[in-house]
């Protein structure tokens, strides 16, 4: 048996233990590096698909493929063990993958006396995909305000035509891009509104743009059967026809034509079925070849009624529709000739924005680039999301992301909603792409005068985003007001996902 004191003499002292984990993490540090440098290449030249970039956009591509290649893997333990030792968690490189790899291995390096594998990055190489996105989002949005880093826009009601000082109040309470939601009116008050905008602009002597939506293929109820009374509940049955009048036969409760006649008959039973932004899901018992009949499996509580204009989303079912409608190609010129930005509903695959570009083609040409915003709100786009950012490089327009949390709830289910307007928020910054938080922002404001609580930690929330959009409604000058306080108070408290740590004078000591 051996000497007890041996045995203590042979165990590691705290040093040479500290030692052990500073090059044990060093080693599986810059093997994660190698890693990632040798799996993005080829990454990146399948998100190019051989167009040859500007060196900027090649960076900024360059660094969503590394992020990608390391969000494949789960590097908590990882991010402990670092974090522990006191060098970066690695939490906050979202703009910055392989500079945080290379300033973290020479911090490691130097302190268990080796050489650094890699130069430790400059403060300019360290930020530069920070600089990138202030550069891009100034490109899309325009000259920041000087109060705060995010814009503020805002949806235009109809009035707003015939209504300057409607507009001139907003953009003196805060609004920096006016949206135009081509899904309705007329090109006529549309290029009232856009007048309204600029004059507004001008008089105030700010800068304001202007953002017109196209509609897309649209799926809404039209015709409804019964008109005045009834409200589905739990187990009921209701109907969608694709040829005809609606008809209440066969027990249904309720029934509706809809805009799209072609998409009742893509259904497929067992497919699910959203109302009105989630107010109501049902699910596909029985399909015909002109009408589908749903069975209510979830709804307010006290019922849902059916109502005309109110939209339908489909989960489940492969569509096959085109983004661009023949209406939006119509109304590209009014777009081409008023706005600053193209907002592009229902864009999920990187062959849709080539099918926008070759629309853009045929109009008449401008003397300023029109920004395109592509509106992420279906299953689709959110995985085509590297690969559409890729294909907007490539076009070479200033490029943003909308985050139509409204319909992509519809989609993908409200327990998701949260957890993916994070994912977007962290695959844009990778990417240098400016973000707009869009859907119910300050809603119960808007609407009534009067915020809930929940609504203004979610407005806080979107500090993060470059863009924040309010819905039109009554009291939408006051959410513009109240948006652009918070706005500016969280300037000096977040940027994107890192603390910025000011001094805090909540409390005395």
């Amino acid at each position: 048996m051996q000497n007890t004191a041996t045995d203590l003499n042979q165990l590691p002292t705290p040093e040479t233990a500290e030692d052990d984990d500073l090059g044990a993490l060093f080693a599986d540090m810059l093997f994660l590096r190698q890693s990632i440098a040798k799996e993005t290449a080829p990454l990146v030249e399948q998100l190019a698909a051989g167009a040859e970039l500007p060196f900027a956009d090649e960076a900024r591509l360059a660094n969503l493929a590394d992020y990608l290649t390391l969000r494949r893997r789960d590097i908590r333990p990882l991010q402990r063990r670092l974090m522990r030792l006191g060098f970066s968690s690695l939490g906050r490189l979202e703009s910055r993958v392989l500079p945080t790899f290379d300033a973290t291995l020479a911090s490691l390096a130097a302190a268990a006396g080796r050489p650094a594998p890699f130069v430790r990055p400059t403060e300019e190489t360290f930020f530069r995909g920070e600089a990138d996105l202030v550069t891009a989002t100034d490109d899309l949005f325009g000259e920041a305000p000087a109060n705060r880093r995010g814009r503020i826009m805002v949806t235009l009601p109809s009035e707003a035509a015939a209504d300057p000082d409607l507009i001139l109040d907003l953009v003196r309470r805060g609004m920096n891009i006016a949206r135009i939601n081509c899904a309705h009116d007329d090109r006529a008050a549309w290029m009232a509104m856009t007048a309204h905008v600029r004059a507004a602009g001008e008089k105030l002597g700010v800068p304001v743009r202007v953002l017109m939506d196209i509609a897309g293929p649209k799926i809404r109820t039209e015709q409804i059967m019964p008109e005045k009374k009834g409200k589905l509940q739990v187990n009921d049955l209701f109907r969608l026809v694709a040829d005809g009048e609606p008809a209440l036969t066969g027990g249904v409760t309720a029934c509706a034509s809809v805009s799209l006649p072609e998409i009742v008959t893509r259904l497929s039973v067992g497919d699910r079925v959203r109302y009105d932004d989630g107010k109501l899901e049902g699910v596909v018992e029985a399909r015909t070849l002109t009408d589908a009949i749903i069975r209510v499996t979830h709804c307010k509580t006290g019922g849902t009624k059916l109502k005309p204009e109110k939209g339908l989303n489909l989960p489940d079912t492969a569509l096959g529709l085109s983004p661009l409608t023949t209406k939006d190609e119509a109304d590209l010129s009014t777009v081409v000739e008023c706005a600053d930005m193209l907002g592009y509903s229902f864009v999920s695959r990187p062959e849709d924005i080539d099918l926008l570009e070759a629309a853009l083609a045929r109009s008449l040409p401008r003397e300023t680039p029109l920004g395109l915003v592509a509106k992420i709100e279906q299953p689709e786009a959110v995985r085509n999301l590297p690969a559409l950012i890729a294909a907007a490089f490539r076009h070479q327009r200033p490029f943003g992301v909308m985050i139509a949390r409204g319909d992509l709830a519809a989609e993908i289910g409200f327990d998701r909603v949260a957890e993916m307007q994070e994912e977007i928020l962290w695959i844009c910054e990778a990417a240098s792409v400016p973000t707009i938080w869009a859907t119910q922002v300050l809603e119960d404001l808007v609407k009534t005068g009067l915020p809930s609580r929940g609504e203004m930690t979610d407005a806080a929330m979107a500090a993060r985003a470059e863009c924040v959009m309010l819905n039109k409604g009554p009291a939408v000058s006051e959410a513009v007001s109240l948006l652009d306080h918070l706005l500016s108070r969280m300037d000096g408290h977040i940027f994107k996902k890192t603390p910025m740590l000011r001094a805090l004078k909540s409390w005395q000591a």
